[in-house]
């Protein structure tokens, strides 16, 4: 199996969720066994070695990657949430998507006691998720952000250059 064979799998649906978006649809390699262990098998490679005490997954293609990230690196997973997901006091910031404004929050006591984290996700466009990802892990004292993972790249939307532009330690897969 190769990276190209996971490219291969990726679905573009065209204008979806709105007009001149081209979505990344990952359902095709997580629906397909020996796809989606390559797939985790290959976004834990940077992060072997690394003392990481937890996986923060965005909600919502990140908690299937990060959840499985987690479960083989033997660290914690956490989750980042859309409003009034999480029961408990939060932190929350403001972020722009492609397509619209939301929020990301997390427990306020969520990285307590886990000092290096890294953040996953399945596809990184603008930087908007990414970036509020950050905002929250800063939120945290004694918190360090080891680095950020994700599936799939969309370089010409500029997020990847951002985070490069923040000495973000930043890996993907594949991109289109």
């Amino acid at each position: 199996m190769k990276i190209n064979d996971l490219k291969k799998s990726v679905r573009a649906i065209p204008n979806y969720p709105k007009k001149g978006i081209n979505f990344r649809d990952i359902t095709t390699v997580l629906s397909d066994k020996e796809l989606f262990q390559y797939m985790i098998d290959r976004m834990c490679i940077p992060w072997k070695g690394e003392d990481v005490d937890a996986v923060l997954g965005i909600e919502s293609r990140g908690f299937i990657m990060g959840s499985a990230i987690a479960y083989k690196l033997n660290t914690a997973f956490i989750p980042l949430r859309k409003p009034d997901k999480l029961p408990y006091q939060t932190f929350s910031v403001n972020y722009d998507l492609e397509y619209g404004s939301t929020q990301m929050h997390i427990h306020t006591d969520a990285l307590n006691n886990l000092q290096n984290v890294i953040i996953i996700d399945d596809l990184l466009a603008t930087g908007g998720t990414a970036l509020a990802a950050i905002e929250l892990v800063e939120k945290f004292e004694n918190t360090n952000l080891v680095g950020m993972g994700f599936f799939i790249d969309l370089p010409s939307l500029g997020g990847s250059a951002i985070l490069k532009e923040k000495g973000i330690n930043a890996h993907f897969l594949i991109d289109f």
